[in-house]
């Protein structure tokens, strides 16, 4: 029986050090860059980009047709040389905007001519995924400054800092200065309503109302910032990047859409590594983009740590109330019995069962009864009465309860009996008993059922889907907008980032490496929480152990 469990052991350890592996080398590769190859077919069909992978398959007879007929000679007879085995590669070509695709399958067999061209020059855009090219020209209104690639490749690094700089202030005014007077135009839209609602159109209120509404409306402002908008495009588009592709289509590249650029095939370790550093920072603490299989996640990771940490302060103490009453005040009796059996059976209840309770009581009871008494004027649309990160971590709260209970009964349970005896000796009264006694030296075990929680709650996705997780979330739960704090916003979170980008993205073969890397930086984040946990039970353990007799 001992080597059995042992050996059972070893082979759980084995798989979970197996799978953490997997995600990590997956992960940590992603942002890695490859060398970009050229490639020639028999066919006449010309490509450019980085390989993918690889892997070998049975090609049908019909597959050599295409090929001249002395190509498919030599291919059939390398073919069964093999034992009618062929070896193919994927390439990330991109250039989605003028191929239509982002990658493509090459068979060895199919293969006249493969390279490494010297000037091939990855470019990651705002827009469309990656283009791979060739410089052809470099243009400054409208002007043809350079043709050499060495001096193109100058130019670009010394105007595209310059223009990525005024991209990102026409992003701050339109993020936050027309955001600021959309807000400010929509509160006084919402006070003419609420005049209307409470007192009618008849009412000086109404005319007050609408009369601050209009003078709004009609101010330059808006017009003001969009001028300044129109001067900062017009300023970037003076220049312009001319590349060619594997297939001789030239193409303009705006440099304002072209996030980072670097010749791949000129790159030393130290140079790639800058682009890998460069990738995980834009990816940690920038927003995502193309449809969430570029950019960052840095909403989603701030919105997994804010849920996770407000699921933790409501959990914590309704669980430790619920396990104090049932451990140190109840009497036994069917009724608590009846209830710790409820909460036991809880812990085993799917999670799409409290998604779907979260959706009906939280979002559509409580958030209705609020936004029909607070924000009627806001009516029909909804402000609390929709999926939000309050009612997605209250919801949690309620999935993640049983486990915080069963785990203070226990710890509560673990105190000796002679320091309560001792206490009431003394003459404290059970309360305080409680409070001196029992719960700091219970604490230890209080924190390994948060930690439990945590590490639940932040990794539970299909309740989310149903109460405030979203694919793309405009803004952010706290931020710098009075009244900062917004329990009413939907939310991103990694977990329902990790799904959205396995199954739902359009360019799936582009977004399967981000699930690798998504699903380690959400193992990381978990595991930072709970050892920030762990950490404060063991002071909390050493504290009490070295004060007791």
């Amino acid at each position: 029986m001992m080597w059995m469990t042992g050996g059972a052991l070893a082979i759980c350890l084995v798989m979970i050090v197996g799978l953490l592996l997997l995600v990590l080398v997956q992960g940590g590769a992603t942002f890695w860059p490859s060398n970009v190859v050229r490639i020639e077919t028999h066919t006449g069909q010309s490509m450019m980009g980085e390989v993918r992978r690889e892997g070998d398959y049975t090609p049908r007879e019909d597959h050599f047709d295409a090929l001249p007929p002395e190509a498919a000679a030599e291919a059939r007879a390398a073919v069964e040389a093999l034992d009618g085995v062929a070896t193919r590669r994927m390439l990330r070509t991109g250039n989605f905007d003028v191929d239509g695709s982002h990658f493509d399958w090459v068979s060895d067999y199919t293969i006249a001519e493969e390279y490494e061209p010297e000037w091939a020059i990855v470019f990651e855009r705002l827009a469309d995924g990656r283009f791979y090219g060739l410089p052809k020209e470099f243009r400054i209104d409208g002007k043809v400054v350079a043709t050499d690639p060495d001096e193109i490749w100058s130019l670009f690094n010394e105007h595209h800092d310059d223009v990525r700089r005024r991209w990102r202030e026409r992003r701050r005014i339109e993020i936050h200065e027309i955001g600021a007077y959309n807000r400010i135009e929509e509160r006084a839209r919402l006070d003419r309503r609420r005049a209307q609602l409470q007192h009618g159109e008849d009412s000086p209120q109404w005319r007050d109302a609408n009369e601050h509404f209009q003078r709004i409306v009609a101010a330059d402002t808006h017009a003001q910032l969009t001028a300044e908008i129109r001067r900062l495009n017009e300023e970037n588009a003076r220049y312009q990047l001319i590349v060619e592709t594997a297939a001789g289509i030239e193409k303009a590249l705006s440099l304002d859409e072209i996030v980072r650029a670097y010749p791949a095939n000129r790159l030393n370790v130290m140079q790639r590594a800058g682009v890998y550093l460069s990738r995980w920072w834009e990816f940690l603490s920038d927003d995502p983009r193309e449809a969430n299989s570029e950019g960052g996640v840095f909403p989603a990771i701030f919105g997994t740590v804010v849920m996770t940490l407000i699921m933790s302060l409501v959990v914590a103490p309704f669980g430790v109330l619920a396990a104090l009453y049932l451990r140190e005040y109840a009497k036994a009796g069917p009724l608590v019995s009846a209830v710790r059996i409820a909460v036991n059976n809880l812990a085993g209840v799917p999670s799409i069962v409290f998604g779907v309770f979260g959706l009906g009581f939280f979002c559509y009871l409580m958030g209705g009864t609020i936004d029909e008494v607070f924000f009627q004027e806001k009516l029909p649309s909804p402000t609390f009465g929709t999926g939000g990160i309050m009612w997605a971590s209250l919801t949690l709260a309620l999935l993640t309860l049983p486990v915080v209970i069963v785990a203070t009964e226990e710890s509560l349970a673990a105190v000796p009996s002679s320091m309560r005896d001792g206490s009431y000796a003394c003459g404290a009264s059970k309360w305080q008993t409680l409070r001196r006694i029992v719960l700091p030296r219970a604490m230890p075990g209080i924190m390994t059922g948060m930690i439990l929680a945590m590490a639940r709650g932040a990794g539970e996705v299909a309740p989310l889907m149903l109460v405030g997780a979203v694919k793309l979330a405009p803004e952010l739960p706290v931020d710098g907008v009075a009244p900062f704090i917004h329990p009413e916003r939907s939310f991103m979170h990694l977990g329902f980032h990790i799904f959205d980008l396995g199954f739902q993205s359009q360019n799936s073969e582009a977004a399967k490496p981000l699930v690798f890397t998504t699903t380690l930086l959400l193992i990381t984040l978990i595991a930072l929480l709970n050892l920030t946990a762990v950490w404060l039970r063991s002071r909390l353990r050493r504290r009490f152990m070295t004060s007791q007799f």
